[in-house]
């Protein structure tokens, strides 16, 4: 097998330079070198006054994002407040409701020479002042008549009677129920008709 032909690494010497120099190259490869760094210096003043801008808007950003943060924390604490005062307070108006109901009451019981005639006119008054503290704050009494539809959620069955009547309906009320604010706060407690 033949041995490859090796070749001589090239050589420039240095009169070779000189006599290929040409010096309007030379002119045109600084001019391209400044240009290039020109270009350069251009592109880096750019960045970085985009990226100046950035920060400044980044900052912008996280400080309304804080100031929001703030807002809400200062809106939840509000509102914890305001549920804090009404779940204190909430009785306030039920309970100004029911001071009449008292001062009728201690002014009947300080009556000494009441008749019973007296007493039971006193009473019935009270009860109404009582009747209408309550409907005032939705305290609404449950006292289905004789006849109407059981209504398992407003009514408590305590026993199923013979009766005329259409099976499961209201025969009698044992117990006025109550609700407060369409909320069963006690079911009326009554018999019902069971099945012919």
């Amino acid at each position: 097998m033949a041995d490859p032909i090796q070749t001589p690494p090239f050589q420039t010497s240095p009169e070779t330079v000189a006599s290929t120099s040409n010096p309007s190259q030379d002119f045109a490869d600084g001019d391209m070198a400044a240009k290039v760094a020109n270009h350069e210096a251009e592109l880096l003043a750019a960045c970085q006054a985009e990226l100046a801008q950035l920060q400044a808007k980044s900052a912008e950003l996280a400080d309304q994002y804080l100031r929001a943060k703030a807002d809400v924390e200062n809106a939840r604490r509000r509102a914890e407040d305001e549920i804090s005062k009404s779940r204190k307070f909430a009785l306030e108006g039920f309970a100004e409701s029911l001071l009449p109901v008292i001062d009728s009451l201690e002014t009947g019981l300080n009556l000494k020479d009441a008749t019973l005639e007296h007493i039971r006119e006193g009473s019935q008054a009270t009860l109404r002042q009582l009747l209408g503290a309550l409907e005032r704050n939705k305290v609404i009494p449950v006292n289905p008549q004789p006849g109407a539809k059981f209504d398992p959620h407003q009514h408590q069955a305590i026993s199923v009677v013979p009766s005329e009547q259409e099976a499961n309906t209201v025969v009698t009320v044992l117990q006025k129920g109550y609700l407060i604010a369409e909320r069963v706060l006690r079911p009326a407690l009554v018999t019902v008709s069971g099945p012919k």
